[in-house]
């Protein structure tokens, strides 16, 4: 199932993401979850938000280099090899994740991923049942 995910490219100056943090806010749009990548120039926040058409509106109209882009969500035990079953599921039938992040809740694992086939990821980790995380779920976490 696949779900919004917002990349901002940020300024790498202070403040920055305080204010993509303020504008949401403001907007009342909440972040779910959340990963920073930067080099020495800019950085790239992508976010899952609980309204990503909104977020994406607000923050265009705040002057932000803003993207929608389609990502999977999936859970999985939070135990020791159990994101590396899943992956090696992926990488045996040729799918390559250009991106990655994830968090824990208790005694389960949320993970968000942006595989370069996302129809063929699916369509993986349905036929190895593994828990697909609606958009819906993604938005209110």
């Amino acid at each position: 199932m696949l779900a919004k995910q917002l990349s901002v490219f940020l300024e790498n100056k202070s403040g920055r993401l305080t204010e993509v943090t303020e504008v949401l806010g403001a907007a009342g749009v909440n972040l779910s979850a959340l990963s920073i990548a930067d080099n020495s120039d800019f950085g790239i926040l992508r976010c899952i938000t609980s309204d990503p058409d909104k977020a994406y509106k607000v923050l265009k109209e705040a002057q932000f280099a803003v993207k929608l882009t389609d990502v999977i969500g999936f859970a999985c035990p939070n135990t020791p090899g159990a994101l590396s079953n899943v992956l090696r599921c992926l990488s045996d039938e040729g799918v390559f994740i250009e991106y990655m992040y994830s968090f824990s809740n208790g005694h389960m694992a949320n993970v968000v991923i942006r595989p370069t086939d996302l129809q063929l990821c699916e369509s993986i980790l349905q036929r190895k049942k593994v828990e697909l995380l609606a958009d819906s779920d993604l938005y209110k976490l």
